[in-house]
This record gives structure tokens, C-alpha cells and sequence, in this order.
């Protein structure tokens, strides 16, 4: 059966498909529904299937809800396993997923609640010392809790990945300072002094790792604290504009400019007006900063935000309200 059989009238995967449109699946079941893996790699490359985790894919309309991530790990991940860390973080609703892992799905941090490995293709099996009180319950699968996975991610990831974890636990609804209390259990373990220096710079507001990556650039420039996601107000008090990493003193901010929401001509034309707004009847300076300036090794980040924001302080004390 060709691929455009099974469409259905909104040009998505139709009743015809002989899998269900709204659950998890893997590639041994779709074969055995007559969807072979020729099929499975056309109807990924046509945006009507999406790889949801490594040999598993569902429909594009399928949820995102805990519950539907829950029953795509229930498919591989083995039952004696406790999930961790990045994988953790994505079943919990706050994913740090490496880059490109939309093209290519990462392997699934599992360990057991023995200090051994798991071994199996595709799962990325970790030691860990896990107390009672660092594990729960999920959707019948076995999980570190919110809390416990900032602290992994805080300490195990790149740093500018581990702000982001420790906002999206923070997210979630994680207490900091029960978050700062839990570090010491971890003395002498790796990366511990990373987790010390960028857990008390945690924020939940941030709304994307790249957000979360932006401001630590800001700290690294030695900028003070920021307020993420700064309300513009138009004026009868309506918010109408937030601003991802802004310095409301100076009327200074920075931006990330994500690939998913800020690519297309639309959405590069809606920011410029937007940013042109702000800047002609509210006086903020803001600047934009991409994936490129975010991540990349070598970059000038923190040069230009500092300039930015330099300049930026100049001209408050020539605005006239």
C-alpha cells in the first residue's frame, strides 16, 4: 500500500492506517500491521509519522501528554529499570534533549535499582545509587523523581544544559531551596561543584533550554540577576510582549531566537515588528542571539551583552518618558 492511502482529509494519517493514531508504537508492531520499515522511513520523511523514542514512532497528530510518553518508554524500556536523567527529564514534561535529537532519537537513560547496568541496544545503562525517596511511581513505570533528576542533570550535563534541567524541574514545581539542601548528599561525587554553582541560579520561569543557556551567557558577562520573561504591557495594562531575558532598570534584553518558533519568514517579520515596537514606545533595547550564539564554542556572547547592556544604561539617563 502506498503512503498517501492511508491520508485521511486534513493531509495527516487517516482511520485507514492500521495502527492506532493516538498511542505509541514500535517497528516490530507496525510490521506485523503490514507497515514495513520502507513505509515507517517514508512516512517519517513526509512529517505523517514522528520517531518518538529509538524504534518508536507514532502518528503526528499523537499527544504529548505524560501518559503517551509513559506507554512509549513502556514498549523498550525493561521492567526491572528505573528511568534517569535525560529520559527522566521528558517523561516529566521537561526535556534537555541533546541536539539533532530530532533527527536522530537519543538512546534511553535507564539504570537498575541495583548498582549494575543495564544492558540492552539502545539504552544507555547508568550505575546509581538511589535512595526510597529518589524514585516514584509513573503511569506503572519506575522514575526518578523531578528533584532527583535535576540533581543528576545539574551535575552530569554540559553546563549550559544543566541550567536548563534544574529550571525545568524547577518548572514542575521542584522547591530550590529543598533543591540546595539535597546537594551536599552528593560531596566528592562528580560534578558536584557544577551543581553548586548552577543550582542557586536556577529559574522557572525560563520557558526553553535555550533561554536557560542565554541566561548563563548573561551571568558569564557578569550582568546582575535578570528577570525572565518580563511583561510588556500596552497602555491600558494589557500584556501583550514578554521578553526572555531582560534587565528592566536598563530596559535591556536579550532574546534566543529558537529554530522551532523563529525560522520561518513569518515568524522573522513577526519579531522584527515586535522588537520595533518595543523599541520605538517602550525604549528597550533588546537584542536577538540564535542557536549558533547560544551554543557555539566560540563565540562572542558575552562581549556583545555586556556592550549591549552598557549602552543600554547610557541611554536611560537620556529618555524622556
Amino acid at each position: 500500500m502506498r503512503a498517501s492511502e492511508w491520508m485521511g482529509d486534513a493531509q495527516l494519517l487517516g482511520s485507514t492506517f492500521p495502527l492506532p493514531l493516538d498511542a505509541p508504537f514500535t517497528a516490530a508492531m507496525a510490521d506485523d500491521a503490514g507497515v514495513s520499515k520502507n513505509h515507517l522511513r517514508t512516512l517519517v520523511r513526509e512529517g505523517l509519522l514522528r520517531r518518538v523514542l529509538m524504534g518508536v514512532y507514532a502518528a503526528a497528530q499523537a499527544p504529548g501528554s505524560v501518559l503517551f510518553r509513559a506507554r512509549a518508554l513502556g514498549l523498550v524500556v525493561p521492567e526491572c529499570a528505573v528511568i534517569t536523567d535525560r529520559t527522566a527529564a521528558w517523561l516529566h514534561g521537561a526535556p534537555v534533549l541533546e541536539r539533532g535529537a530530532h533527527l536522530e532519537a537519543p538512546p534511553i537513560s535507564v539504570c537498575e535499582r541495583v548498582d549494575s547496568r543495564v544492558r540492552r541496544a539502545g539504552v544507555d545503562g547508568r550505575r546509581r545509587q538511589l535512595r526510597d525517596s529518589d524514585v516514584m511511581s509513573l503511569h506503572g513505570l519506575i522514575v526518578t523523581t523531578p528533584m532527583r533528576t535535576g540533581l543528576d542533570l545539574g551535575r552530569r550535563l554540559w553546563r549550559f544544559d544543566a541550567l536548563a534541567a534544574i529550571d525545568g524541574v524547577l518548572r514542575l514545581g521542584v522547591d530550590q531551596d529543598h533543591l540546595l539542601e539535597q546537594i551536599e548528599r552528593f560531596r566528592g561525587h562528580r560534578g558536584v561543584r557544577q551543581l553548586r554553582w548552577i543550582a542557586p541560579l536556577g529559574d522557572g520561569r525560563a520557558e526553553s533550554p535555550g533561554e536557560s543557556a542565554l541566561r548563563l551567557h548573561w551571568y558569564d558577562a557578569g550582568l546582575p540577576p535578570p528577570e525572565p520573561q518580563f511583561a510588556i504591557r500596552d497602555d491600558d495594562g494589557r500584556e501583550i510582549y514578554r521578553l526572555d531575558v531582560p534587565a528592566p532598570e536598563v530596559r535591556y534584553a536579550a532574546e534566543y531566537d529558537g529554530e522551532e518558533f523563529h525560522s520561518k519568514e513569518a515568524d522573522r517579520a513577526h519579531d522584527l515588528e515586535r522588537r520595533e515596537w518595543i523599541s520605538r514606545e517602550r525604549h528597550w533595547t533588546v537584542a536577538a542571539f540564535g542557536k549558533d550564539d547560544v551554543y557555539g564554542r566560540t563565540t562572542d556572547i558575552t562581549r556583545r551583552l555586556r556592550v549591549g547592556f552598557t549602552a543600554a544604561r547610557r541611554s536611560v539617563s537620556f529618555w524622556v518618558p
